[in-house]
């Protein structure tokens, strides 16, 4: 799925609902690019069955505001979700990944990866909450964010929650943000390494570990050159 917008200073609002029916599977992945003046918000409202498989991948460049909102309903009793983010941004752009997963009966597991890299006066926004309702027991639940910051002036507002109301459960959520390692930097161009070159495949190491969780490997290969592209 891509969005890509060719005007300038639009509005754009988008919304997609996807039904997960029993032990079905359905792999997600999205790259979004649009102009720098532009804002949009996109939301995907996905209900996911007993026994189901959700894979979802969000990789964004950002836009003036923009907004990529999940909120996906968990039918548990085995069903699966994975829902990773990716945002590299340069400039002024801006970008907030939004999720919120409310697991609604037992035995159900959740993965959340999130990437970013904000550039320049860049600002990324993670918001994660993962819901875990009365009798939702078994539930194994886990949530991570990091982050660099390549720039003085670049920021990033982080917001990982879990809200708990059943006993048994496994759940765990983190967040980071940091700058680029200086060590390996220097370490690289002691090696004839460029510095832009060097920061590049730094970034570069750093994001792919979000895109490498995709198991389709044409999918995988797609988003990987498209990233590598934009670094």
């Amino acid at each position: 799925e891509t969005h890509e917008g060719k005007g300038s200073a639009y509005v754009a609002h988008n919304k997609v609902e996807i039904d997960v029916a029993r032990d079905a599977e359905v792999t997600r992945v999205v790259l979004i690019e649009e102009p720098e003046d532009a804002i949009s918000v996109t939301n995907a409202e996905v209900r996911l069955d007993a026994g189901g498989r959700y894979r979802q991948t969000v990789v964004t460049t950002g836009a003036k505001l923009q907004r990529i909102e999940t909120q996906l309903s968990h039918g548990a009793e085995g069903a699966d979700a994975r829902l990773d983010g990716l945002y590299l941004l340069k400039g002024s752009r801006h970008a907030d990944l939004t999720t919120v997963v409310d697991h609604l009966a037992a035995d159900g597991a959740t993965s959340q990866l999130t990437k970013g890299v904000v550039h320049d006066t860049a600002r990324g926004v993670f918001q994660g909450k993962i819901i875990v309702e009365r009798g939702a027991d078994g539930t194994d639940a886990r949530m991570a964010h990091n982050a660099l910051i390549a720039s003085e002036r670049g920021e990033i507002d982080a917001k990982p929650e879990l809200i708990i109301y059943a006993d048994d459960v496994q759940c765990a959520h983190g967040n980071t943000v940091g700058t680029l390692d200086e060590r390996a930097l220097f370490y690289m161009q002691q090696r004839g390494i460029p510095a832009d070159e060097a920061r590049a495949l730094l970034v570069q190491a750093f994001l792919f570990e979000v895109i490498d969780r995709i198991d389709d490997e044409a999918a995988r290969e797609v988003v990987r050159a498209w990233l590598t592209a934009r670094l």
